[in-house]
């Protein structure tokens, strides 16, 4: 078996962490069983592009149950948990390719270790894997049933390649579903940015002010977060609509050229390129913490921060410190990749079982459903959203009401009024 991780010697520590995630984790656990005894997989090469964390580890398990060979790599350079990679090579048998801080010439070079197993499938967080066949691994498409996508980003650039008609398999945008975004997205991303954010820089957040660019459902978590832990919350949008939204959600909201000269921590979640740029930096207080939630770390123009500073030294763990011609210092955390991930350990399990959850039907749905479905991202039936909502519901102890027959026809009905 290929692979290539930091350490084997880190696979028990692994395990145990492994372990803790899958306890957080009962609705995967139960489509897991029934897996293992349908094995749908059987036959099935599944090439995944995530982040190497616990709850990923449960998520490749709960496949190769289900018949699967199985290949992961890491979607980020700096999201890996080498203790996680060194448990699925060494405890579980799975092939990892990934190295927390790896170089970006690695990283490729682990993206395209992990097609040589000539997927059926592919699952991706953030599109690389997907662009990358598509790019230079064309001779690959012809035995792709399709795959998945698990983030905002990614689905962006799928979309972008759909309607410019270069997608050559179809896709499942897992992000797109109500169990995804409305919990992984809100919940998680916000409790996991302000713990990366305070595991970097042991910051005290009440009474700062908290600067979110962007206020989708990731802004809106981090948002409501920060405020929670008394700061005042700024938000910066280009969309009117959500603009609106935050400011009936009590936040203030302005352009980013007037929030960063008051802002003390800014945090970024577009999924857009220069959010944050050189002019922005120039206003910016001393001592100005930013951060990225964003899938990728280009939403800081962190190239034109380093060519115009006249130092810069790694002052903590996961923050460095850049001081500008004038003198003025600013800490960027996690080189401007994902805060929540790579300064910290990222979404709670018990949200990420739900998403994990939403790939695995997903992948099942293209197995099931591959004659029908065209090269187009589609979202995964509303039946199967509500089908991990009621198992989560149930792993909680928590029961809800069910229509009565006349209230059924009621609201089937044109008639009935005043």
């Amino acid at each position: 078996m290929k692979y290539d991780i930091k350490d084997a010697k880190l696979k028990n520590q692994g395990v145990l962490k492994i372990e803790w995630a899958e306890r957080n984790m009962p609705v995967l656990r139960n489509i897991k069983k029934r897996l293992e005894k349908q094995k749908p997989f059987k036959g099935i090469r599944i090439a995944a592009c995530l982040h190497v964390t616990t709850e990923t580890a449960n998520l490749m398990r709960t496949l190769k149950a289900g018949g699967a060979e199985v290949v992961l790599t890491a979607s980020n350079p700096l999201s890996t948990q080498d203790e996680v990679a060194a448990a699925l090579v060494k405890a579980f048998q799975i092939p990892t390719f990934a190295i927390k801080g790896e170089s970006n010439k690695i990283y490729y070079q682990h993206l395209k270790s992990t097609l040589s197993i000539k997927p059926h499938i592919t699952m991706d967080d953030g599109a690389d894997l997907v662009s990358t066949i598509h790019k230079t691994h064309r001779k690959l498409i012809k035995d792709i049933i399709g795959g998945t996508e698990e983030t905002t980003t990614g689905v962006i650039r799928l979309k972008s390649m759909a309607a410019n008609n270069v997608l050559e398999f179809p896709i499942i945008a897992v992000n797109d579903s109500y169990t995804k975004f409305l919990f992984d997205n809100r919940y998680g991303t916000g409790q996991s940015t302000i713990d990366g954010i305070l595991r970097a820089t042991n910051v005290l957040i009440a009474g700062g002010d908290f600067v979110v660019c962007g206020y989708g459902w990731c802004s809106k978590g981090i948002a409501k977060r920060a405020a929670g832990m008394g700061a005042r919350v700024i938000v910066t949008e280009v969309d009117p609509i959500k603009a609106i939204e935050a400011v009936m959600d009590g936040f203030t909201v302005m352009p980013i050229a007037d929030a960063a000269k008051i802002g003390d921590i800014f945090v970024t979640a577009t999924g857009d390129i220069n959010v944050i740029r050189m002019e922005h930096f120039q206003k910016m207080k001393e001592g100005a913490i930013v951060a990225n939630s964003g899938h990728f770390n280009v939403e800081l123009d962190l190239d034109t921060l380093r060519k115009k500073s006249k130092k810069k030294r790694d002052i903590r763990n996961s923050v460095r410190e850049y001081t500008l011609k004038n003198g003025k210092k600013i800490y960027i955390l996690s080189e401007g990749r994902l805060v929540n991930l790579s300064a910290a350990e990222g979404h709670p399990a018990i949200v990420m079982d739900m998403s994990f959850a939403n790939q695995t039907l997903a992948a099942e749905f293209i197995l099931k459903n591959a004659k029908k479905l065209e090269k187009k991202v589609y979202k995964l039936p509303d039946e199967l959203d509500i089908n991990i909502a009621n198992l989560k519901l149930k792993t909680m102890g928590i029961k809800i009401d069910k229509l009565t027959p006349e209230q059924i026809e009621y609201l089937n009905s044109w008639e009935l009024g005043t």
